[in-house]
């Protein structure tokens, strides 16, 4: 087990598969920050693991950059079973989601600026397709947060947004994913691994308290 003292950045590419990061407390500090060159997308597929006893409003994925702070995120409301969904500012909200405690849940998002639509997967489960933003891609210095929702580019972080809990397996793609390939995401079968974000060679920073641990497994 790595721990990281709340005023230690620590800076890697790491082989994480079998690891998770650990986020073990409510704060306004502790993150992950994600690294990418890419700064345009006209497409997003994200997909990560995730497991926490949260009902409050928590973030799972931010993305922003300098002219929209939403500019991609996936966020759990408190209300049950609503995930709200944003691309380039613009929220679309996925109600009757499955969305269990205590429990891994594989979640996957995807947004084509071409056509607008955005569509959240969870746990293999698609929801029905959704309009938010079409016609202007994603641009801009791209900053990627786990374990905060960043109000402004890079910061704004609000501790009772934070996300605490356990992820792993995180991925982004500069496409819309087939459903197949989703699938295969979904139960953990050979995909082809993200192009922006690749959870097998990830480039990551950690800021604050947050654990870099071996994936826990249930022995029966």
């Amino acid at each position: 087990m790595k721990f990281f003292p709340v005023e230690l950045l620590f800076v890697c590419v790491v082989y994480l598969s079998g690891k998770m990061f650990t986020f073990p407390q409510q704060t306004s500090t502790a993150h992950v920050k994600l690294s990418t060159t890419r700064e345009d997308f006209s497409a997003v597929t994200a997909c990560l693991r995730s497991f926490t006893d949260l009902s409050r409003n928590h973030i799972l994925f931010s993305l922003a950059t300098p002219s929209a702070a939403n500019d991609f995120l996936l966020f759990k409301k408190a209300a049950a079973g609503q995930i709200e969904v944003y691309a380039r500012d613009v929220t679309a909200v996925f109600d009757g989601q499955e969305y269990k405690l205590n429990a891994w849940l594989s979640v996957c998002a995807t947004w084509d600026s071409a056509s607008g639509l955005e569509q959240l997967w969870l746990n293999g489960k698609p929801s029905c397709r959704k309009f938010t933003s079409a016609g202007s891609n994603i641009t801009g210095h791209t900053i990627i947060t786990l374990g905060q929702e960043q109000d402004s580019h890079g910061g704004g972080f609000d501790a009772k947004q934070s996300f605490v809990g356990m992820i792993s397996d995180v991925h982004m793609w500069d496409h819309v994913l087939s459903p197949c390939e989703i699938s295969r995401y979904m139960d953990n079968l050979n995909f082809t691994p993200g192009n922006v974000l690749n959870w097998r060679e990830l480039d990551f920073q950690i800021i604050g308290r947050v654990l870099l641990e071996e994936k826990q497994n249930i022995c029966y």
